[in-house]
């Protein structure tokens, strides 16, 4: 046992000494690629604190020869697998977090050569009668043992694009590396008679030079696409609801601050690092997100493209953007479109992507509060001030104070300085929803709510043990308050509301950009309890 050649065990023991979601049903996977060329290398990325390492150490616990794991897998959903035995134990497993080999460097320029020659080592200790002393290449080292022994290797790689993040202006050092990953996994009859399957995860997909990927013989499975491995993004629904009933917490609360990724055939995935967080500290916050997160989401969202402002408005407003994550880099500084960086944050996590309609939006409550820090330290003057008197604004509401609300929303909206400007009913909608920021703690936000005959633009319905009322907001532009109050009646938009037992506010606003006089670029608002 080594600590990159067959690192044992303890690494997954400690995990299931703790609260565990089964997740085995990826070694199932890998066994199923191991010796079919080209399925045997697999490319795994998500979002940091998305379980990553957990897998990477589960999945060592599982082939290396050097322990006995069969005690840690025999309850767990990899048991019923036919190839459980198979498998189990039997392999060479060399195990690299990149991570480790850069936060131990004395000079990051040498991580690359520092991780051979740490490798090298433990194999030729192991390995001495076949590795050669003068020998400094790990792929040819490898292969050279391969050779005499009969016997090929698994590679698993966890944080396998942390140079990428770490030293991403250092383009000399990322060919280094890329060169590396290439001598061990090139397709060829070397690397065929070396590895037997290679796993390598992390935030990044694979590097692109150009069009080209970097590593073209791997599977790549991504946060924008991740196919059949999807359950082991983050946790699923029936996972997280488990959880909940287990340790009697508020399923529903889990939900509204750490669900909202969803892919193809699997609408709700959870955050599995703040899902787990929430169930011990027994509190609900951002477990996530730090101020230096804060400060590297800014640093992406106030870049100097085109359109990307907008976007992030558009999104903390609740609504969704078309994303074209086709012409990203796969990397951290090649941006040359808002779209390219919208990729990015959907791959770090602070954006989920619909691949079906190709459009992005903010996840939940968590991600929200770290936009909002982030926003904080931009000069986005109009969004800080809205998003500062959302308390008050809803206050207003609430209590039916219509002159209250149509000034607040004078107060964040200037045609000289605002971010905020508004040429028509869906523009002024964003701007709503960011005054109404704050709401969401207490509601499920909905635009073009369905209901009654038609679609109301806002619906505020109050989320589980709320004491608001719920409300209905149809927004008008150049037009007046009272049409937008005969609309919701008129099409009993309240109906939709039906089983709802509290009080409903009918709240209509109009936003009269050509008016003359005092109702120039002035909002109207009238509010009504249905």
């Amino acid at each position: 046992m080594g600590s990159y050649l067959n690192p044992g065990n303890d690494g997954f023991r400690a995990i299931r000494n703790s609260d565990y979601v089964d997740k085995s049903g990826l070694i199932a996977y890998m066994n199923s690629t191991i010796e079919k060329s080209p399925d045997r290398l697999t490319s795994f990325s998500r979002p940091r604190r998305f379980g990553k390492s957990f897998a990477a150490k589960m999945l060592c616990a599982y082939y290396d020869k050097s322990c006995d794991s069969r005690q840690l897998f025999e309850d767990l959903e990899i048991a019923a697998c036919a190839t459980f035995e198979k498998y189990l134990n039997q392999y060479d497993v060399i195990y690299l977090d990149i991570t480790w080999f850069i936060s131990t460097a004395h000079d990051i320029g040498n991580v690359v050569n520092d991780l051979q020659n740490s490798v090298v080592r433990e194999l030729k200790e192991t390995f001495p009668d076949i590795a050669r002393d003068e020998e400094t290449s790990l792929p040819r080292v490898m292969s050279a043992i391969a050779l005499r022994t009969g016997k090929k290797f698994i590679v698993i790689i966890d944080e396998w694009d942390a140079l990428f993040r770490e030293a991403k202006y250092d383009d000399a050092l990322q060919k280094e590396y890329v060169r590396l990953l290439r001598g061990l996994f090139k397709s060829g009859p070397v690397t065929d008679m070396t590895i037997a399957a290679a796993y390598m995860t992390g935030i990044l997909p694979i590097k692109k030079y150009g069009t080209e990927s970097a590593l073209t013989d791997f599977q790549e499975y991504t946060v924008t696409n991740p196919d059949i491995l999807a359950p082991y993004v983050g946790f699923t629904e029936p996972e997280v609801k488990s959880l909940c009933d287990e340790n009697n917490i508020d399923f529903d609360k889990m939900k509204q601050w750490y669900d909202g990724y969803s892919f193809e055939n699997l609408s709700s995935v959870y955050n599995p690092n703040s899902v787990m967080s929430a169930i011990k500290r027994k509190n609900f916050r951002s477990y996530w997100t730090s101020s230096e997160t804060y400060t590297s989401l800014k640093g992406y969202i106030t870049q100097n493209l085109d359109g990307l402002r907008d976007a992030v408005i558009q999104m903390l407003g609740g609504g969704c953007v078309n994303i074209d994550i086709s012409t990203f880099q796969n990397d951290v500084i090649s941006f040359h479109s808002k779209d390219d960086v919208l990729t990015l944050l959907v791959h770090l996590g602070y954006v989920a992507y619909d691949g079906e309609k190709k459009e992005g939006y903010i996840p939940n409550l968590e991600v929200a509060d770290a936009f909002r820090t982030a926003v904080k330290e931009t000069d986005w003057k109009a969004v800080n001030q809205a998003l500062a008197r959302s308390d008050d604004l809803l206050r207003a509401t609430i209590r039916k104070d219509s002159d209250a609300v149509a000034v607040a929303l004078e107060n964040i909206h200037s045609a000289e300085t605002s971010v905020l400007q508004y040429n028509d009913e869906n523009s002024l909608s964003c701007a709503l929803t960011i005054a109404y920021y704050t709401a969401r703690n207490y509601y499920m936000m909905i635009r073009e709510f369905p209901a009654g005959k038609g679609f109301a633009d806002i619906a505020f319905i109050p989320r589980p043990n709320s004491d608001k009322p719920a409300m209905i907001i149809e927004l008008k532009y150049d037009k007046d308050a009272d049409s937008a109050i005969n609309q919701i009646k008129r099409n009993r938009y309240s109906g939709a509301l039906k089983d709802y037992a509290g009080k409903i506010l009918l709240v209509g606003i109009n936003y009269d950009k050509t008016g003359k006089g005092k109702n120039a670029k002035k909002h109207t608002c009238v509010i009504e309890e249905a």
